[in-house]
Order: C-alpha cells, then sequence, then structure tokens
C-alpha cells in the first residue's frame, strides 16, 4: 500500500468508526434513484494533502467545474464575488483585484495565487495578474480558495489567502472543445462618460486525447478582446472638488497557449506543461494608471508523484512594458516602465503516516528571481528558501490536532521567517467540524518596494490656494515628486485567530461558519515622507507668483503658502499625514492593523440537477495603531445568493451580490481618495444544449439591473453586459 493509501486509509477509518458506531451494523447500499445528488468536494490546498472539505484545517471555499461552466463571468477574478469573504474591485476592462478579509486595493498583494501548484505572483510587484492564467475555463477541474493566513504550507505572500486553480487532466479532458462567445455592454453612466456600447469577443479551444494507457496531452489556446469601459467624471466624492484625471481609457486583448504532456506508469507519474498568456490594457497603481502594452508571461514546468513524494520544477518568464498615463517624468514625457523577470523554482514534498495516528508531510522550495525593471535599476536578483513540516495528529475519533510550522530566509529580509499553524479540529460526527486555529503568514517586500527610484511631476492648482491665483495663465502649477524605494522594509505580518464550522447536512448541502480576529504587524504603504518648506521651495516656485514680473504677493507670503495644509489634506477624509505640499514619497512599514469579522454559507443541492448557494460577510471597521487616512476600508456587508442548474436539455445560472460601500486611498495622492457607494449586482445566464450535448448555446448577462457599478473610486464604471456563446464539443 502507497503512503497516499495509507493517509486517505487513516482519515477514512475515523470518519467510518462514528457512523458504523451510530447504525449499529452495515447498512445496503441505496438504491439508485435514491443516490444523494451532493457530493463534498475533497481538497488539497488546505495542507498538500488530499481531504475531505470537512476535514480540512483550514476554512476552504471550492467553485466546482459545473459553475465555471455556466457563470457570466468573463474573467477568473469575478469567479470569486460569490464567495464569502473575499473582497474584489474592477478598476479597468483588465483589471481585477482581490483580498480576502480585507480591503480589495490597487496591485492586492496579499493574496497567492497558484495553477496546480505553480505560483502565479509577480514578484517585482507582489501582486496577481488573474488574466495571465494560460488555460481555458473548461479545463479547470475546481478552484479552492483558502479565506486566512497559510503561509505554513505555502510561505511568502499567502498573507491573506490562497486562490488554487487545479486543471482536468489530459485524460479527464479526453476529446475536442471550442467556445464562441461574444457580446456588448453599455458605456452611457450617469457619474461618467456617455459613450456608445463597447463589445467583447472570445475564442478558445481544447484537444485532449489518451494515447494509450501510459500517455496522454492535451493542447489549449485562445484569445479574448474588449472595449474600455466608461471612466468616471466630475468631481471625486470626497469634499475637495478634485476632479476625475481624463486620460485615454483602453480595452485589452487577451491570447493564451497552454500545452500539456502526462505519463502515467504503475508506481509514478510525470507531467509535462508549457504555455504563454498575454495582456494588454490599463494597470491601475499607487501612481495613477499605466497602458500596458506586450505583457506577456510563458512558463515551463515538470511535475514527478510517486505515493506521497512530489518533485516540482516551473520557471515563469515575464516581459512588458507600459506608459504612465498620469505619471509624467522630469522630461515632460509619460514614465515608461519596461520590465523583464525571470523565476525559477524547485520544490519537492513527501507524506509519511507514523503509525497508525499520524500523517506527517514536510518539503520545501528554492525560488531564485532576477530583474530588469526600468523604475528600480538598482534591484537584480532575489533568492529565497524555505521548508515546512506539518503533523496532522488522530487523537481518537473525535479529536484531531493539525500542527504545522515553516521557515523562509529571503535575501532581502534580514533575519529567517517563523510561520506557524496549530488547528484544534473536533468532530461529534463523521459530517461536522468545529476549528479552532491560530495562524501566521508574511508577505515579503516586492523589488518595487524594496528598489523604486524615478521622480514624477505632479500639479497643485493654485486657485485651490487662493481665488486671485484664477486668472494666472499656469495657474496648474507643476512640482517633482522623489518617490523611492526602501531597503530597510521588513516583511509584512498576519496574525488570526479563528472558530470554524464545516458540516455536511442530510449529504445535500456544506453548511459553513467561521469568525475571526486578525492583527497585521509591518504593513508596507507609499505614503508621503518629505514636503517642500519655505527654505526648500520647489523649483520656480517664486517665478510662478509673478507672471511678467509683477509678484502678485510679497514673497515672504508666497513661501509662507508652503507652511499652510494645502486643501486637499484639510479635508476629513484625505487628510495628509506628512502635510505641506509634497516631495517625496517612499514604502514605510507602519504599525498594526486589527480586523475582525465573521462569515455565513450555506452550498448544497435542491435537485439532481439543481444547487443553490447563500453566504453573508460582516468586517468590522479597521482598527490602525497610526492614521486611519493612510489604509483602506473594506465593505461592511456583503451577502451573496443563487443557484446553478444543469440537467437534461438546460443549464442556467442566477446570482445576486450587495456589497456595501468602502473607502479607497491607495492611487495617487490624498485629494483622489475617496468613498465607493453600496451596490447590487445581479448576473444571469441560461443555455440550451443540443445534439446530444454537442453543441451548448447560452446567454449570459452580467449586472442585469444596468446600475452604475464603481467598486473603486479611481476605478471604471461597470454596466450591463449580454453576452452570447457557443460551445461545441466533439
Amino acid at each position: 500500500m502507497s503512503v497516499r493509501q495509507i493517509a486517505m486509509a487513516l482519515m477514512l477509518a475515523c470518519a467510518s468508526t462514528s457512523a458504523f458506531a451510530q447504525t449499529g451494523s452495515q447498512q445496503p447500499p441505496p438504491k439508485p434513484e435514491e443516490q444523494p445528488v451532493y457530493e463534498e468536494q475533497v481538497v488539497v490546498t488546505a495542507s498538500k494533502v488530499e481531504q475531505q472539505l470537512v476535514n480540512a484545517p483550514a476554512t476552504v471555499s471550492v467553485v466546482t467545474a459545473d459553475v465555471i461552466a455556466s457563470t457570466p463571468a468573463t474573467n477568473y477574478a469575478e469567479l470569486f464575488r460569490s464567495v464569502p469573504g473575499v473582497n474584489l474591485s474592477q478598476t479597468s476592462a483588465r483589471d481585477f483585484n482581490i483580498t480576502m478579509r480585507g480591503a480589495a486595493s490597487t496591485l492586492a498583494t496579499s493574496t497567492l495565487a497558484l495553477l496546480d501548484g505553480r505560483s502565479l505572483y509577480l514578484d517585482f510587484f507582489g501582486f496577481v495578474a488573474w488574466d495571465l492564467l494560460p488555460v481555458n475555463p473548461n479545463e479547470l477541474k475546481q478552484i479552492e480558495v483558502i479565506r486566512g493566513p497559510a503561509s505554513a504550507v505555502w510561505g511568502a505572500n499567502a498573507m491573506n489567502g490562497v486562490v488554487n486553480f487545479i486543471s482536468k487532466t489530459p485524460r479527464e479532458l479526453d476529446g475536442n472543445t471550442a467556445t464562441l462567445t461574444f457580446g456588448a455592454f453599455g458605456r452611457d453612466s450617469e457619474r461618467g462618460q456617455q459613450l456608445a456600447k463597447g463589445t467583447l469577443f472570445g475564442v478558445n479551444a481544447t484537444h485532449a486525447r489518451a494515447v494509450n494507457e501510459r500517455w496522454a496531452y492535451k493542447i489549449s489556446a485562445g484569445g479574448y478582446t474588449s472595449d474600455p469601459f466608461a471612466r468616471p467624471t466630475g468631481a471625486i466624492p470626497n469634499g475637495t472638488g478634485t476632479q476625475y484625471p481624463n486620460f485615454a481609457n483602453t480595452g485589452t486583448t487577451q491570447p493564451k497557449l497552454d500545452a500539456r504532456v502526462d505519463y502515467d506508469q504503475a508506481s509514478y507519474k510525470l507531467v509535462f506543461a508549457g504555455g504563454y498568456s498575454g495582456t494588454d490594457g490599463i494597470f491601475h497603481t499607487g501612481i495613477g494608471p499605466f497602458d500596458g502594452n506586450g505583457v506577456g508571461v510563458g512558463y515551463g514546468t515538470m511535475r514527478y508523484s510517486r505515493g506521497g513524494l512530489k518533485f516540482n520544477v516551473f520557471t515563469n518568464q515575464l516581459n512588458g512594458d507600459a506608459r504612465g498615463l498620469l505619471a509624467i517624468g522630469t522630461n515632460g514625457q509619460p514614465i515608461l516602465f519596461q520590465f523583464n523577470t525571470r523565476t525559477y523554482d524547485v520544490e519537492a514534498g513527501n507524506i509519511n503516516a507514523i503509525g497508525t495516528r499520524n500523517v506527517v508531510s514536510y518539503g520545501g522550495n528554492v525560488r531564485f528571481n532576477t530583474f530588469d525593471l526600468s523604475i528600480a535599476p538598482r534591484g537584480n536578483s532575489r533568492r529565497e528558501i524555505g521548508a515546512y513540516i506539518q503533523d496532522e495528529i488522530f487523537l481518537n475519533d473525535r479529536i484531531r490536532l493539525n500542527l504545522g510550522a515553516r521557515f523562509d530566509k529571503f535575501g532581502n529580509i534580514a533575519d529567517p521567517v517563523f510561520s506557524p499553524r496549530a488547528t484544534l479540529i473536533l468532530k461529534p460526527h463523521a459530517n461536522h467540524a468545529l476549528r479552532v486555529s491560530y495562524n501566521k503568514a508574511f508577505r515579503s517586500p516586492s523589488l518595487i518596494n524594496n528598489y523604486l527610484d524615478t521622480t514624477i511631476i505632479n500639479q497643485l492648482d493654485l486657485a485651490q490656494i487662493n481665488a486671485a491665483f484664477a486668472g494666472l495663465p499656469g495657474r496648474a502649477y507643476a512640482f517633482p515628486v522623489r518617490a523611492t524605494g526602501n531597503e530597510t522594509l521588513t516583511q509584512e505580518s498576519n496574525q488570526s485567530y479563528e472558530i470554524g464550522y464545516t458540516g455536511i447536512i442530510n449529504n445535500r448541502a456544506t453548511l459553513s461558519a467561521a469568525v475571526y480576529w486578525t492583527k497585521s504587524s509591518n504593513e508596507i504603504f507609499f505614503t508621503q515622507t518629505g514636503r517642500y518648506r519655505a527654505l526648500s521651495p520647489p523649483p520656480g516656485w517664486l517665478q510662478t507668483f509673478s507672471p511678467g514680473g509683477t509678484p502678485i504677493l510679497p514673497p515672504a507670503s508666497i513661501l509662507g503658502i508652503l507652511e499652510v495644509l494645502p486643501p486637499a489634506c484639510s479635508s476629513p477624509v484625505a487628510a495628509c499625514t506628512s502635510g505641506g505640499l509634497p516631495s517625496a514619497f517612499s514604502y514605510r512599514n507602519l504599525g498594526r492593523v486589527k480586523n475582525r469579522g465573521f462569515e455565513l454559507g450555506i452550498d448544497g443541492a435542491v435537485t439532481r440537477g439543481l444547487n443553490a448557494f447563500a453566504n453573508y460577510s460582516y468586517q468590522a471597521q479597521p482598527v490602525p495603531d497610526f492614521a486611519l487616512s493612510e489604509i483602506n476600508l473594506p465593505p461592511t456587508n456583503r451577502f451573496n445568493a443563487g443557484f446553478n442548474y444543469s440537467q437534461g436539455h438546460f443549464l442556467g445560472n442566477a446570482s445576486v451580490s450587495f456589497v456595501d460601500d468602502a473607502f479607497f486611498q491607495d492611487v495617487l495622492d490624498a485629494r483622489f481618495a475617496g468613498p465607493t457607494q453600496a451596490y447590487t449586482q445581479v448576473n444571469g445566464a441560461f443555455g440550451v444544449k443540443w445534439l446530444r450535448d454537442k453543441l451548448t448555446t447560452t446567454i449570459k448577462v452580467i449586472n442585469l439591473l444596468d446600475e452604475d457599478i464603481q467598486s473603486h473610486v479611481f476605478g471604471d464604471i461597470l454596466k450591463r453586459q449580454v453576452i452570447g456563446e457557443l460551445r461545441v464539443t466533439f
């Protein structure tokens, strides 16, 4: 018997003991028509060991293949809108960011994303580009979402959660599938631009074949393109009078290609895979929007498994450039950000059963990155090494204890980082589990955090200081601001305490609940670190107030303006911590932030073909020990409900999501901070299967009620999208 079989046998034995004790004897199998219509998911992401969802030592949600097939979503990030505890912000036609149990900012840095265990995290800026996933939706078996810290297993950057895309094997895909998607969306926003309807188009195809008992392969390709959404116009809703800047918004084009070959032996398995995914369009950052061009990731991977032993090697090769749309350099031209990064990773792990009560998993990885970044020229490489060990202890059939820890050493962090996890699981019944857990996780400073080095030109409307300046020819005064990295940054860390429950109700539904308290320390923020003073005014400051050589005010008064907070910094929602006219920004570790909240959810089968779900998430306002204006504030309340149907010739999907108002301050300076309005998004889809399920036609609608949805104060406005889809299987 293999190690993996031993481990699974131990877990099944503990589950069956309780069930047998209650029945007293083995029951005959139910008749076919009485078979349960609900199957509990098996997950691997929680501990790198296959286990039933009810036994996972962390809070995990699963997006199934049926949901992926019928959802109206045109991108992967949108799939997580209905997951409790997950906050999503969309800032352009291509730019999505998600954060678990926290505010979703631009370039969200605290979520680790994986494809079959291969990291999709972009180390140079420390975020995930969700459109750079190289596989087509029909290739995914399920998506596992860990809500909460997971560095004890996955290492750096799994600070608030992990998303693991698990693909189908070529044998599971065996056949050919082609999908054509086309649609249109509104761009006539009441709070933004009045544009003609936009269009979107997508196509993908997958070919898979099991050649014989040992060899199987698949190859897939696809592409997606969309016009830009509408930009908001008018004053930013923060009371400062600051107007939304006008820049050339762009859509997106996203090609992808992927290939995989599997070799299955009786005692081991080999997987070889490689591919490319590309994107262009708007990336929103702390210094404003950038228009990406030719951004792409090529990858290659080899995975070997033999029982519980696993050995993986992969490389990610990222290239691209982006042009600043508001970030202007000292030469008067938009800042050009060119990036070229190479990632190489080797990982090994194993699982051993010790006696009858312990399943021990352990492993580690070595990661090496090279960087060539135009706005961070001094950073060129980084080395990382980490190792973990985890023991699942079966104290008896009702009590389990999961203990784990990981050490990581990063080249840019002085000391090793220790990430422990302890989870006590109480099982009064095989289908019910109560968890009490402690986790600590971390995020490493990105290369940009450490080595950013550029100067941008900012502007100040002098009429905001004094109405007398409104007549000045150059009332928009331009001044330089230095933006630099910080090599002394330490890692961000997050400690989490959680009480959770997962239960299977009548073999029909999964019920979940979680209450959590977190404390984030040394969070990394891009913040003002310098100001112009009367003794060191910005270039041309005095001359600006003297058109034609005639001073409007005495020089002393002109210089004195620098000692007074500008209007944008005196607003209660946009206070500048350093005040004055900013001369420098940099990254700093800022104190601690406390969060707390709870999540409730139910997901299960109503009939054989109909599944329904509902969940609610509550997040209290974060409590920092520094200025509240430095952080984003997440929506307090979120509610999701919906269903997924697939039976006979018909399939359908419908969902409603309510998201409370939120507050964002992470783009440009304090003048551009502000709240978003609460919104309700209704999505739906209806499809018909033809020709013995070989042909499927579907109509999908996103934002059925056509609300003006703005999920980030600086983001685009989402209107109704109507999408047609044609899928052929042969």
